[in-house]
């Protein structure tokens, strides 16, 4: 980072107070929207902070490279006067880049411990596996109740569906027989590996009604860029007739 100068290294903690008077609504999405799922509303103000953290000390550097090439040109022959060392500017350049990584790890820990906690069984109202496989996905419902549980295997040239009911939480397990692959949902602003021979478990809320593309973020081989699938997210009644429909076919194919 450019060395500081004077009361000038005190211009990015100055503008705190400015940017934390800033409501949600005055802040742009910058890419994602508020409210599509219970991840977005942990992540989004992280993202828009980093942004903004980002934004502030670009300015800054900015305007300290041009601060220079306008205000200090080489104005006649003379040797320019030689400094050794400014302790006060070394200490400023040295402690701020510091407390704002220190600050971004912080809530950076805070959120993520929010969206990767994983809640009661009795607290989750659907159980979904996600199986990725060279180069599809398979997604398994086992919905307490009435249901079995009820398969949808995807292939490249016909991505699956996900189906989502709106604002109930829903448990992912994810599971890989192959490679390392990626399950996820740009939207959601949710990403999780799955990963052979390891489980991991996610859960979220998606809240609004609609189609979300989804893919994997991981080079898992030749035909990785159609390991694509969509999530749909439908109400909650409509949930149920799709799963109906999925046991319904499920037993004609037995039969």
């Amino acid at each position: 980072m450019s060395p500081l100068a004077g009361k000038s290294s005190l211009l990015p903690l100055a503008l705190l107070p400015l940017l934390t008077a800033c409501s949600k609504a005055d802040v742009s999405g910058l890419g994602f929207e508020e409210g599509i799922s219970s991840v977005n509303d942990a992540s989004l103000s992280l993202w828009q902070g980093a942004w903004i953290a980002a934004a502030v000390v670009g300015v800054f550097t900015l305007i300290l490279i041009l601060w220079p090439v306008f205000f200090h040109r080489k104005k006649d022959e003379s040797f320019p006067k030689q400094t050794q060392y400014n302790i006060p500017v070394e200490v400023a350049y040295t402690v701020i880049p510091f407390i704002i990584v220190a600050v971004l790890f912080y809530f950076t820990v805070q959120r993520e411990s929010k969206i990767v906690k994983i809640t009661p069984d009795a607290q989750v109202s659907h159980f979904i596996d996600v199986l990725g496989f060279q180069w599809s996905w398979q997604f398994k419902y086992r919905d307490a109740g009435e249901y079995k549980s009820a398969t949808v295997t995807g292939t490249p040239a016909q991505p699956p569906t996900l189906y989502l009911p709106q604002g109930e939480k829903v448990r992912f397990t994810l599971d890989a027989n192959d490679v390392v692959h990626g399950f996820w949902i740009p939207a959601f602003m949710i990403q999780m590996q799955n990963l052979p021979g390891v489980t991991n478990k996610l859960e979220f809320t998606a809240n609004k009604l609609g189609t979300y593309p989804g893919r994997c973020n991981i080079l898992c081989g030749r035909n990785h860029s159609q390991m694509l699938f969509s999530v749909k997210v439908v109400t909650p009644a409509e949930y149920e007739q799709y799963l109906q429909g999925l046991v319904a076919e499920e037993k004609a194919a037995v039969a």
